[in-house]
């Protein structure tokens, strides 16, 4: 079986097997990462020489139309994608929510540049500000291309969306990029790279591709790179202290996976629509690509009286997910990405029974659905109560994986409280009727979230859901989800340029800019 290939310096490198990659579904061996080593110094030589010389020679509306002829490309070749994200443990739809989100991603870049510069590729931030008495001088900012690389590390549980919602506004931002998949589901994303690579839409040396570790990279990246990285908080704080780094100031962003909640607030009775609302966006999260997203509800917060009728309901409904091989019809969830993962989440979920009650899950019946699947990786539902939930381990301890724990609380302070208890998540909601509640509670939450959803019957008809991460909206989190931001719109793009004060006549500053003076 031939390996896996890497992308570098515009050659595939790869042709000794090393490790074997197997399927989520059954076991079996789809692929191989390769023994080969990569010459990092001649990747990121390959990117400063021909990579940025050939994104100078474009500018933003150029780079947006390539992006836009990219997605249309890939959601064309769509299926040669989903044959492969099954064995990710993936069902149809979790593979949506991955390809299809993915080049959705590149068409909304491709789409946002219409608020960009017609023509170059310095982006004014105006407006002007008078510096002296007279009018004779003035300011304002600009932002430019960095000059750099960007090197993306990876997540294994979105390999395609990963990297496109990453590439996306760096290419826009002028910058080549280096990916790097996590290795489990590397597979899909060595699929989609050899799919752009057909393409021959993008400049060469815009994108290269890494399968397996990063060796040496990071202590080779200068000044004018940006590193990004998605995956757990204990990773991210390894890779940020990465003496290169440091020693260079360069920019690390870090998407880490976070510890989010939902809330249902006090004004929702059983009765209201808003309580059905409630227990399937908990449910969804927990089953949608078995809850392995970094967005994940890992903790819902019930008032007291109304716990044991969430519980009740939840229970009723994940009973009612068909667990087992994602290319079944029937099939609402399918495995983890890995036995590693699956033996991992098993380990965790040991540690938060510790004070809490097994609600559904336990393994006890389990018997996922399929031919041949004795080998996946498969993984109960599991909801716990938490005994005391002020002081149990589900603040601090994260099974990524379908599981979730229920918290009661007392009163609306005593949620939001429990809520901070995360330390810092991507994604939070609440469900309430009340817009005093809402304005008392966002208010609370926005220190230490990402981004909230407030939900109710009005938004719920078109309401993209808890874990979304959309492409016009912030991506990231403070303290444990890592502290950075990506997506958001335009906002992804200036991230990764370089901003600079100018400051002259307001004549020249017009003519740099080109826009009018003050």
């Amino acid at each position: 079986m031939t390996p896996l290939q890497s992308y570098i310096a515009g050659r595939w490198i790869g042709q000794q097997p090393a490790q074997a990659l197997r399927s989520a579904i059954d076991g079996s061996v789809v692929a191989h990462t390769h023994a080969e080593a990569i010459d990092f110094a001649e990747a990121l030589a390959y990117a400063r020489s021909v990579g940025l010389p050939a994104l100078a020679k474009t500018d933003f509306q150029q780079r947006a139309a390539m992006l836009k002829a990219l997605a249309k490309y890939l959601g064309e070749r769509k299926e040669e994608l989903y044959a492969l994200s099954f064995h990710t443990g993936a069902t149809r739809a979790d593979g949506w929510v991955d390809i299809e989100g993915g080049s959705g991603t590149l068409f909304a870049y491709a789409s946002m540049a219409k608020e960009l510069p017609q023509s170059g590729n310095l982006w004014p931030e105006g407006p002007q500000i008078p510096l002296g008495k007279t009018g004779a001088y003035a300011g304002t900012h600009v932002l430019v291309p960095r000059g750099g690389v960007a090197v993306h590390i990876n997540a294994f549980n979105f390999p395609v969306w990963g990297l496109l919602e990453k590439f996306g506004p760096t290419f826009l931002a002028g910058m080549p990029c280096i990916g790097k998949p996590a290795s489990a589901t590397s597979f899909l994303t060595e699929k989609l790279v050899r799919l752009i690579n057909d393409a021959a839409i993008l400049p060469e040396g815009a994108l290269q591709l890494v399968i397996g570790g990063t060796g040496d990279l990071l202590d080779r990246v200068q000044e004018q790179d940006v590193v990004t990285f998605t995956g757990s908080a204990d990773t991210a704080a390894k890779l940020r202290s990465t003496p290169n780094l440091v020693r260079r100031s360069i920019p690390f962003n870090a998407e880490a996976d976070s510890l989010n909640c939902a809330v249902l607030a006090p004004d929702v009775t059983p009765d209201d629509e808003e309580f059905d609302l409630f227990v399937k966006e908990v449910a969804r999260e927990m089953t949608q690509k078995a809850g392995q997203k970094c967005t994940a509800i890992r903790r819902a917060l019930v008032p007291a009286d109304r716990i044991d009728a969430v519980a009740a309901r939840l229970k009723e409904r994940l009973a009612k997910t068909t667990v087992g091989d994602p290319r079944l019809d029937s099939v609402r969830m399918g495995a983890l990405a890995s036995q590693a993962q699956q033996a991992d989440v098993a380990e965790r979920v040991t540690t938060l029974r510790q004070g809490a009650e097994v609600v559904f899950g336990g393994g006890e019946g389990f018997a996922p659905v399929g031919d041949g699947i004795a080998e996946g990786a498969y993984f109960q539902p599991t909801l716990l109560l938490a005994q005391d939930a002020a002081h149990h381990a589900a603040h601090d301890v994260e099974a990524f994986g379908p599981v979730s724990t229920l918290m009661a609380y007392q009163g609306l302070d005593e949620a939001l409280a429990l809520a901070a208890r995360g330390k810092g998540s991507l994604a939070g909601t609440l469900v309430t009727k009340d817009a005093a509640t809402a304005v008392k509670a966002i208010t609370a939450m926005a220190a230490t979230h990402g981004r909230l959803q407030v939900l109710d019957r009005a938004a719920a008809p078109e309401s993209t859901g808890h874990g979304s991460a959309l492409p016009y909206l912030k991506h990231g989190g403070p303290g444990r989800a890592g502290g950075g931001e990506e997506l958001g719109g335009l906002r992804a793009v200036k991230h990764l340029m370089q901003r600079a004060a100018v400051q002259g006549s307001p004549a020249m500053l017009a003519a740099v800019t080109g826009e009018g003076a003050a």
